[in-house]
C-alpha cells in the first residue's frame, strides 16, 4: 500500500497518549504507513514550568481522556509528575529521544513513543531528563540510548528539522492542534478530523485507507493496546468531541 498516515504529535499531549491505542489498532488493520513528526508543542520555546493551575487543569483534562479512551493517569503521575513543580512540562528530550529512534530503527519510532507514554502516565517517570529516557530506550532493545546521552549538535539539528517540517505541513493544511493525522497517496495530501478517531475510530479507519466498511469487516479485527494500558472504548454520538492541544507553529 502507498498510502503513509502522517501523526503530528507532542510526546507531553495526553490526547496523544490518549489516542495511542485506537492509533495502534487502526495502523495494524489497515497496513497503512505510519510516519510520525513532532510538532514541538512542549519543546523548546513551548516549555512551560508546572504550577498548581496548570497541574490541576491538566489532571481535569487527563480524567476526561481517560473516560473516554480507557487510557490510564495513575495518581503515582498525579503525584510524582503533576505535583512536582520542579519538573517543567519539557518535551525537549523525550521529543530528542524519538529523533534518535527515528535514525535507527524508524518501524519501532510509535513503540517507543508509547513506552515513553506509559512511563509518564502510568508509572509517574520524570521524561524531561535524558537518562530516564535513554533507560526506557535500553528496556526496548533499541541502541539510541547511547547517543540520546551524548545529544549531540546533529540530534538537536535532526529534531529541529523534523518540527519544522511538521509546523510546515500544519500550516500548509490549516491543522490547529495535536494529535493531527494527515493522509498522504500518491503526492496529494488530506487533513483527517482527530476527533473522529476518538468517537468513530472505524469510521477514521475507513477515512485512512479509502475503503469501504464491508471490505475493512473482512479485515482482521483490531488489537486493543497491551493488558493495563487502555483500550478503544466506542463513544455515543452524543460524546463530545476532543478539543487538539493548541500548536505552536
Amino acid at each position: 500500500m502507498s498510502k503513509t498516515l502522517t501523526y503530528l504529535f507532542d510526546p507531553l499531549c495526553g490526547w496523544c497518549y490518549g489516542a495511542s491505542p485506537a492509533l495502534a489498532s487502526i495502523i495494524e488493520s489497515t497496513g497503512v504507513g505510519l510516519e510520525l513528526l513532532p510538532t514541538g508543542l512542549f519543546a523548546g520555546h513551548g516549555a512551560r514550568p508546572m504550577d498548581m493551575g496548570m497541574a490541576s487543569h491538566a489532571w481535569t483534562n487527563d480524567q476526561r481522556i481517560e473516560e473516554l479512551t480507557g487510557q490510564i493517569f495513575s495518581l503515582t503521575y498525579r503525584d510524582q509528575v503533576l505535583c512536582n513543580f520542579h519538573q517543567p512540562m519539557d518535551s525537549t528530550a523525550a521529543t530528542l529521544a524519538l529523533t534518535a529512534v527515528a535514525q535507527t530503527q524508524p518501524q519501532r519510532e510509535f513503540e517507543a513513543l508509547q513506552r515513553i507514554q506509559r512511563a509518564r502516565y502510568v508509572d509517574g517517570c520524570n521524561i524531561t531528563e535524558l537518562h530516564t529516557l535513554g533507560e526506557l530506550l535500553r528496556g526496548l532493545g533499541l541502541c539510541d540510548a547511547e547517543r540520546l546521552q551524548a545529544a549531540t549538535p546533529e540530534l538537536h539539528a535532526a529534531t529541529n528539522q523534523r518540527i519544522d517540517q511538521a509546523c510546515t505541513l500544519m500550516n500548509a493544511l490549516s491543522a490547529r492542534g495535536v494529535p493531527g493525522f494527515v493522509i498522504q497517496d500518491e503526492g496529494e495530501q488530506r487533513l483527517l478530523p482527530s476527533s473522529m478517531l476518538f468517537s468513530q475510530p472505524m469510521h477514521f479507519a475507513r477515512q485512512v485507507c479509502g475503503i469501504s466498511q464491508a471490505e475493512l469487516d473482512n479485515r482482521p479485527a483490531p488489537v486493543t493496546g497491551p493488558a493495563g494500558h487502555g483500550v478503544i472504548r466506542r463513544t455515543s454520538a452524543r460524546t463530545a468531541a476532543p478539543m487538539p492541544a493548541r500548536r505552536p507553529c
